[in-house]
């Protein structure tokens, strides 16, 4: 498409974070926001005073029959609904924005894969932690060679999701529509790992439920440990029992040159940088946390991810998460609660 031409953007799902994929796109200088859908139709009224002119859709399907002329669809919807929009809106001829994660199975993601590939159009994962400055610099540290042979990956991940996050009747917490804690919590930290250090092996893992029996159906902690492919080993240890608030996102690396610990609440800052003949160099600021009110998520990193996929789609960039890469991630995460069944306390 023309670089003149601004990128539109239907968004299907206007919860929290679809109502700030919306906003993010209505205030981008190269995005225009044409379509709203949700199946809640109570939202439409609230949503007309926010996003004044823009139509909106209680189905895609509706969506698509009214002809509204988009390039882009942006998923935020229930985990299990990913897969059959993302192809919905493919077969109809747009690129795909798909919050985590693309899938809840290995075959899901691969048939989006697929579909893609029949009608040429672009997938994108929303997979924000890699937009974060210190993630960046810790894949360019890697890339680099600066750490020599990677001994140990460590990363932590201890969150608050209690019922303030977990409302009875909702679809977080399901088994069917959310799929697990790896999934709708920590996927995006799964990513980092691939991202920087490539594929795991020899997984083995432990499932606790310490104070989730009530809200959710699946475990709410992890231990899981594993090598990786490229060399070294690793652990992924994971909760969301931690009480009233967010502990920390954290990766460790213990490696031939050195250490490092990028951390805080949401892996936004160098803790500790220790390396042969490096000095650590002035990092941008990462930006602060989604904030849901009562609990906080990941640092917010949307407004990346939208101008990421305007520049890819006027062909002036490439997609930062592509459909392959979020297929890898869901794979991963499917081969680590394979291990359930063999933890006796899954």
């Amino acid at each position: 498409m023309p670089d003149s031409l601004p990128v539109r953007f239907v968004i299907c799902g206007v919860g929290h974070i679809g109502r700030r994929h919306a906003t993010l796109v209505a205030r981008y200088p190269g995005a225009q926001l044409v379509g709203l859908v949700d199946t809640n139709t109570e939202l439409a009224a609230a949503l007309s005073l926010e996003f004044p002119g823009i139509p909106f859709f209680s189905s895609l399907e509706a969506c698509f029959l009214a002809n509204c002329e988009a390039d882009v669809l942006t998923i935020a919807t229930p985990n299990d609904q990913h897969t059959p929009q993302a192809i919905a809106g493919l077969a109809h001829g747009l690129h795909v924005v798909i919050e985590k994660p693309i899938a809840l199975r290995t075959r899901d993601a691969e048939a989006v894969v697929r579909m893609a590939e029949q009608t040429g159009r672009l997938v994108f994962g929303v997979m924000q932690n890699r937009y974060s400055p210190p993630a960046a610099w810790l894949k360019q540290l890697v890339e680099g060679g600066q750490l020599g042979q990677v001994y140990l990956v460590q990363i932590n991940c201890f969150w608050n999701r209690d019922a303030r996050y977990y409302h009875a009747g909702g679809w977080k917490g399901t088994q069917q529509q959310d799929g697990g804690t790896l999934f709708t919590q920590f996927s995006h930290f799964v990513d980092l790992l691939y991202w920087v250090f490539g594929d795991i092996t020899n997984i083995s893992a432990r499932f606790r439920d310490f104070n989730h029996g009530e809200t959710t159906e699946f475990e709410d902690s992890g231990l899981v440990t594993f090598d990786l492919v490229r060399g070294g080993s690793g652990t992924l240890q994971y909760s969301t029992a931690v009480w009233d608030r967010n502990l920390e996102s954290s990766l460790t690396l213990i490696a031939e040159h050195g250490s490092l610990k990028i951390g805080g609440q949401y892996m936004d800052k160098v803790e500790y940088c220790h390396l042969r003949n490096y000095a650590l160099p002035a990092l941008p600021p990462t930006n602060p946390a989604n904030d849901y009110g009562p609990y906080q998520g990941s640092a917010a990193n949307h407004v990346q991810v939208i101008e990421n996929v305007v520049e890819t789609v006027q062909k002036r960039s490439h997609a930062t998460t592509n459909a392959l890469e979020g297929l890898k991630v869901v794979e991963i995460i499917e081969r680590i609660y394979s291990l359930k069944g063999a933890s006796a306390n899954a």
